[in-house]
């Protein structure tokens, strides 16, 4: 046999209790480096990437990517532990440290059980263990005030109350469905942008079009607005509108492709005063196009004309024109101020929230959250600024984090943090057989890491209900009183993708491996 076949993959074949012990030795290693960073005294962790520099992380996700284990068995544990934190942050945006720890300590637990229970047991005792837990939470969470956002943003910043504090007031601005966005500052300065109105991520198709040199923007006025998704082949599809247009002196603010001749005879008729006018391209990528359209169209009550779907772009009536309060074009975006109070936009705005609630795939997710930002009519930009890049990877890492937890705990609210929310789950809950008595044993497992990283390893647990430790001073608070809270889906999503995993690991039996290079160069 030629091993040096680069078409034949030599495979390893693992067995039992042979193949579950490597697998929980990488668990075990890849847990070992994430829980370190777990709760306010966490440690940051160096890690060295593929060009070889150091960066500095306090994010779960990101220290578990940088792991890669040689043995490759236990490089698959490893890896399925990474699959249950990632799952975590695409739902909840945090929460990967936590699903690890979890995860960990389940796996732990069922290896340790002395029941006799079979794998089908242990499995369904767990499942509805987790709809008790679940069903726990939800009867203890809290909505979030104004007075819990700073600590929710905070706590998620690894308690950086500055950064807390200006992610509070991003989404103090623009409510709960507007969208938070993060770009890095040009300045070592971390500061909040509000921009008001509708933002689209379309910019100047010509700069000829620029009203404002001094901005470099193309500014208008009280403009009517044109929507078509069809391109627009000549100047004659759009005579009566302009026609229009000259004659009530407003200007006009074109969304459609359009040919060379129509952007040179408009161009033309701009420069000699006869017209206000811009043209830029139609909002949105790919497939969401007609979608984010169709949202212009309700925010400026114009009418979206497609040849596609049979429109005759010849029977173009001013009917159809939409209206805007201002617009402003920039080499990337454009903003248009609105008017936002419809009944229409508040019903467009609910369905795409029961979108966005229903959609797995990450991309189309964050697609929706682009539209609905838009629709909202404002948006919040945090600049993030540091010293030094490998600072600026670190903070950016953590405000990223804290803007996902933020915007879930706005939508389904807070619980106690620390590990409390889960301690009080293990200490309420009856379990009525072993699957849930490993579930609920091994919920303690984030107060436990919180206090092992904050060097409390002594400190029995806290027996009343929302009372936890504050590991900054040793003491015993209502955990909830002090801002020390978690948002309740960040804390679900965490606990179901580690009982996911780890069910996936316990009922495997035999784990086939590709064999490294030194192991088959060594048989030849």
């Amino acid at each position: 046999m030629e091993y040096n076949n680069p078409s034949l993959l030599i495979k390893n074949l693992n067995f039992g209790e042979d193949a579950k012990s490597k697998i929980g030795a990488g668990v075990e290693k890849l847990a070992k480096a994430v829980k370190s960073t777990l709760g306010a005294s966490g440690k940051c962790v160096i890690y060295e990437d593929a060009l070889g520099k150091p960066v500095i992380t306090k994010d779960g996700v990101t220290v578990a990517e940088s792991v890669v284990l040689y043995d490759p068995v236990e490089n698959i544990g490893a890896t399925l532990i990474k699959e249950a934190a990632k799952n975590t942050v695409r739902e909840a945006g945090d929460g990967t440290t936590t699903a690890t720890v979890l995860a960990e300590a389940l796996l732990n637990t069922i290896n340790n059980s002395k029941d006799g229970a079979t794998t089908r047991e242990i499995r369904n005792g767990i499942n509805s263990g987790l709809a008790k837990v679940n069903s726990y939470l939800d009867s203890i969470k809290i909505e979030v005030t104004d007075g819990t956002l700073e600590s929710v943003a905070s706590i998620s910043c690894n308690n950086d109350s500055t950064l807390g504090s200006i992610i509070a007031e991003a989404y103090s601005k623009v409510g709960k469905d507007g969208v938070v966005i993060m770009e890095e500052s040009e300045t070592e300065e971390t500061y909040v942008d509000i921009t008001d109105g509708v933002q689209m991520d379309c910019g100047l198709t010509s700069p000829h079009f620029v009203t404002n040199t001094d901005k470099q923007k193309a500014e208008l006025e009280n403009p009517l607005v044109l929507i078509c998704m069809s391109e627009v082949p000549n100047v004659r599809k759009v005579q009566k509108i302009l026609e229009h247009v000259i004659k009530q002196n407003r200007s006009l603010l074109i969304v459609a492709p359009v040919s060379q001749q129509v952007k040179s005879a408009l161009l033309m008729n701009k420069v000699k005063g006869n017209i206000k006018v811009n043209i830029i391209d139609l909002p949105g990528f790919g497939p969401t196009k007609k979608d984010t359209c169709e949202d212009l169209a309700i925010l400026t009550g114009a009418t979206v004309l497609n040849e596609e779907l049979g429109d005759d772009l010849d029977a173009m009536t001013v009917e159809m024109l939409g209206e805007a309060e201002y617009s402003s074009t920039d080499d990337k975006s454009t903003v248009l101020t609105v008017d936002t109070d419809m009944e229409e936009l508040e019903e467009r705005i609910d369905q795409i929230n029961k979108q966005i609630a229903d959609e797995k795939n990450g991309f189309f997710k964050k697609k929706l959250e682009q539209r609905l930002s838009m629709l909202s009519g404002s948006v919040a930009v945090v600049k993030v600024g540091a010293d030094s890049k490998v600072e600026l990877k670190e903070k950016k890492d953590r405000v990223e984090d804290a803007i996902y937890a933020t915007k879930a705990a706005l939508k389904e609210g807070i619980v106690p943090g620390g590990g409390i929310a889960l301690l009080n789950a293990f200490q309420k809950i009856e379990p009525s057989c072993e699957g849930e008595r490993v579930l609920l044993e091994s919920i303690k497992s984030p107060f436990i890491t919180i206090m092992n990283n904050a060097g409390f390893e002594a400190l029995g647990y806290p027996t009343k209900t929302g009372v936890g430790v504050d590991v900054t001073t040793g003491k015993e608070v209502n955990m909830v009183a002090s801002g020390i809270i978690d948002p309740v889906l960040v804390t679900k999503s965490a606990l179901k993708n580690a009982v996911s995993v780890v069910a996936t690991i316990v009922s495997a039996d035999c784990v086939i491996s590709n064999a490294r290079q030194d192991e088959y160069e060594s048989d030849k």
